[in-house]
């Protein structure tokens, strides 16, 4: 089995699906307008430095999600998948996906943002496994607290060898597709690592290693 592994946000859909959804919780009034969306804008910053503290992000993320009731939460889930993600949305993303399943490939998607925002996204672009920053939920509420390895930087790494501890194949010609300099500690562990629209970084060491780029904007 060869496995496809994907990142998600400015990979997989034109755009970073965690700080849009802070800006969507803003737009509905869930939020303190001003307040929110400069420490969202700020953490963004941060996570494009290579420099995020993840712990602390998730606390804020998942803030304005503690405590509401499941069923409103699956509203806000459906209602942001709909009014934004799908804007998103990159036909040659779909189309390289396609081209893998069809080949017989295993897809997986691995990413820092957190399941809440990104279990839906995976979904919708017909990837079954997933794996993400996990938030604590008790009694079908969310706690604002992480449970596990936080799916971020070499985070990732750790996370996956735990998920290919249940899986039947290994990482033996195995592909990463990400935008993103942040996840070279696992570009590094694969056979076929290929930057997409890659930040500065990230393309001048694909370069310097003769990785593929390419674009599916």
């Amino acid at each position: 089995m060869t496995l496809a592994i994907f990142d998600l946000d400015n990979t997989l859909i034109a755009g970073d699906s965690d700080h849009s959804f802070g800006e969507y919780l803003a737009e509905r009034g869930l939020v303190n307008w001003q307040q929110h969306c400069a420490t969202n804008d700020r953490f963004y910053q941060d996570y494009l430095a290579g420099q995020l503290d993840i712990i602390a992000y998730s606390a804020f993320a998942l803030g304005p999600i503690v405590g509401r009731p499941p069923h409103e939460l699956r509203q806000l889930q459906q209602d942001f998948l709909a009014d934004k993600i799908a804007k998103m949305e990159l036909p040659k993303a779909r189309a390289l996906i396609e081209k893998h399943r069809s080949q017989g490939d295993d897809l997986l998607i691995i990413t820092a943002t957190n399941r809440f925002v990104t279990a839906p996204i995976a979904e919708w672009l017909g990837i079954n496994e997933l794996l993400a920053t996990e938030p604590e939920v008790i009694d079908g509420y969310y706690t604002g607290k992480v449970v596990g390895t936080p799916c971020y930087q070499g985070g990732k790494v750790i996370r996956l060898q735990e998920w290919l501890a249940g899986y039947a194949g290994d990482l033996n010609n195995s592909y990463f597709y990400s935008d993103s300099f942040n996840d070279l500690p696992l570009l590094g562990q694969v056979d076929n690592p290929v930057a997409v629209d890659p930040d500065d970084r990230l393309r001048a060491h694909a370069e310097a290693n003769n990785w593929p780029i390419i674009s599916l904007r």
